[in-house]
């Protein structure tokens, strides 16, 4: 044996190893109790107006959620909300075998969240759209009770962030809500008051009707014009028909001036003055009108999208009780060992027989 050990130290050297290992996988090594669960995040199906001025409340797709959810869940924030529930430096700190084990339950939270990350596992199925989570622990029950903890805290956590974003998108439009209701009052007084000055219920009508007046007496003045025109190819200019005619002609004259006078006079009461100065002031109500009717919908559509937001947790595979232990696979890990050291002493025994030749 002594021989074997000078001559192949390095064949002596893995054979150690891998018996040693192989010691601690099968004889010393403790149990591990596994406590597998498989959620999906999932939000009612409310429907919303055909109208979305909330864009902002848009989600993001299930995988970004699940991501979000991954994350939240092996963070330090969920190792703390842990410690406050279970005692998790106790359990891991005086359970275990001195390599599995929590060395110091005093240990720094930097230290005590890389531990966390080695018996909390979870990953993502892209595929399936799911979020598998594993935990492992010293006892079937702790490791229960920490993968339900995780399961009600992360949905209260994605629950929590969705609220939290609907809420201030709520108050946002409420408050634009608010202004743009003043803001309506205001070009409705405005608009009031300016109907109210010039005793008129709408220019833009009266200019209207002053037009088609004019338009009728122009008919009207044509008309008379023509038949004054033809009855002086007969008539003497002094007879009374065509003295007549021509009053009448004059009358319809003073009368279009008159119209057309009052819509369009060099003074500050002309009707197309007051009418264009009426068209701004109903233009900026209606434009007051619909930003008002618009914000009113998006804060309702912000409402039923606040309870869209809402996450919850659906469990494919609720938090497993372990029977038996499961981890460490025993086997699967000597024989790697055991593998990777015979690979590791064959090629230190190829250098050796190199080195050899070499000499030689």
């Amino acid at each position: 044996m002594n021989r074997f050990i000078k001559k192949q130290p390095h064949w002596a050297l893995a054979l150690a190893a891998i018996i040693a290992v192989s010691f601690y996988w099968f004889a010393w090594a403790a149990d591990r109790y596994v406590s597998r669960a498989t959620v999906v995040l999932e939000s009612p199906q409310i429907a919303a107006p055909e109208f979305n001025f909330s864009s902002l409340l848009k989600g993001a797709g299930s995988h970004s959620d699940l991501l979000l959810l991954r994350e939240h869940l092996l963070s330090t924030d969920m190792l703390n909300k842990v410690q406050a529930r279970l005692p998790f430096r106790e359990h891991y700190s005086q359970n275990g075998d001195p390599l599995s084990r929590l060395w110091n339950a005093e240990t720094p939270i930097e230290e005590l969240h890389k531990y966390y990350k080695k018996r909390v596992s979870v990953t993502l199925d892209e595929y399936a759209g799911v979020l598998n989570i594993e935990v492992q622990a010293f006892t079937p029950e702790f490791s229960h009770n920490l993968a339900q903890l995780l399961l009600n805290a992360g949905e209260d956590h994605m629950n929590a962030m969705g609220q939290r974003l609907a809420e201030e998108q709520v108050k946002f439009l409420e408050q634009q809500t608010e202004r743009l209701g003043a803001r309506l009052d205001e070009a409705r007084g405005n608009l009031l008051a300016f109907q109210n000055a010039h005793g008129l219920i709408s220019p833009i009508h009266t200019v209207e009707s002053l037009n088609q007046v004019v338009g009728t007496l122009e008919g009207e003045l044509a008309r008379m014009q023509a038949r004054y025109t033809a009855a002086q190819s007969y008539q003497s200019g002094r007879s009374a028909e065509l003295v007549q005619i021509k009053s009448e002609i004059n009358a319809l004259q003073q009368q279009i001036g008159k119209e057309q006078n009052r819509l369009a006079k060099a003074t500050g009461n002309a009707l197309n003055q007051i009418s264009a100065g009426y068209q701004a002031l109903e233009l900026k109500a209606q434009f007051a009108q619909q930003t008002y009717s618009s914000a009113l919908a998006a804060l309702e559509n912000t409402r039923i999208e606040a309870a869209r937001k809402l996450k919850q947790v659906s469990v494919l595979q609720s938090p497993l009780l372990p029977e038996y232990a499961t981890q460490p696979n025993r086997l699967y890990n000597a024989s790697v060992f055991a593998i990777i050291t015979l690979f590791l002493a064959f090629i230190a025994n190829m250098m050796m027989m190199i080195v050899r030749d070499h000499r030689d």
